[in-house]
């Protein structure tokens, strides 16, 4: 379980993230949706301890998560990055091991480990173990990207936007391998996003930020059906909007 409480991040007289309180539970998975500039993204580094806030707190199954040095903080919780991240000098096998090299684990083990890990994201180890990110498709690297934050077995992830700059059909695709795995591990999760659509199909619920604060968190149905105030109404039209375009096609096409 992840509890944010009066989280704040102020650079200057600008607050990034404003008094930022919201619990996510066991096997959960919260999306943060918004604009750019909305505090998502912000919001993901404090509770992994990338940056520190300027006031409030996390917790982490309860305990303060300044209670752990940030790289013990950072094994417990698998993160997904917008752009990948892959160390480009590296084989697919090292990228997805740098966690499980750097908590000792020795190279027989490790590379149990990555088998499986890739695997379980659908890609076949010995096809792509040698490889370099480069000589993969934005996709695959990404799923590699995936495989990389589950290698020590967090119950926790965090992703920010991790399929934002792929393609539609191969967006889908992940993020229907991404919610099978989730259901399989049992992960709790934090999501980010600007897409509406996005938000609506992976969320179990959806936290509304605008300029650095919360402005309504719930569960698809709740969000469309009573939004808070007019922003998230304009947010929540865009979906719907499309719906009844792809239902007037459909009706024209109709024999």
């Amino acid at each position: 379980m992840i509890e944010t409480v009066d989280l704040t991040k102020r650079y200057g007289d600008v607050a990034a993230v404003d008094a930022l309180s919201l619990k996510v539970e066991d096997g959960e998975l919260l999306v943060l949706l918004g604009g750019s500039g909305s505090g998502k993204t912000t919001t993901l580094k404090m509770i992994n301890r990338l940056i520190e806030p300027t006031s409030g707190h996390v917790t982490i199954d309860g305990q303060d998560a300044r209670a752990f040095e940030p790289y013990e903080l950072r094994r417990r919780i698998g993160y997904v990055f917008q752009k990948i991240g892959l160390f480009p000098h590296m084989t697919i096998a090292d990228n997805v091991a740098v966690t499980l090299t750097l908590i000792g684990w020795d190279a027989s083990r490790i590379q149990g480990r990555v088998d499986e890990l890739l695997e379980l994201v659908e890609l076949a180890p010995d096809a792509v173990r040698e490889r370099r990110p480069t000589e993969l498709s934005g996709g695959q690297q990404q799923r590699v990207g995936v495989a990389r934050a589950l290698a020590a077995s967090p119950r926790l992830m965090l992703l920010d936007e991790p399929f934002g700059a792929l393609d539609p059909l191969t967006r889908d695709r992940l993020q229907q391998s991404f919610m099978r795995i989730r259901r399989q591990l049992g992960l709790t999760a934090i999501f980010v996003t600007h897409d509406m659509v996005e938000a609506l199909l992976v969320g179990d619920r959806i936290a509304v930020m605008n300029e650095g604060r919360l402005v309504q968190i719930g569960s698809p149905r709740e969000l469309l059906q009573d939004p808070a105030d007019a922003y998230v109404r304009q947010l929540m039209e865009t979906p719907t909007r499309q719906a009844r375009v792809m239902d007037a096609l459909l009706e024209e096409r109709a024999p």
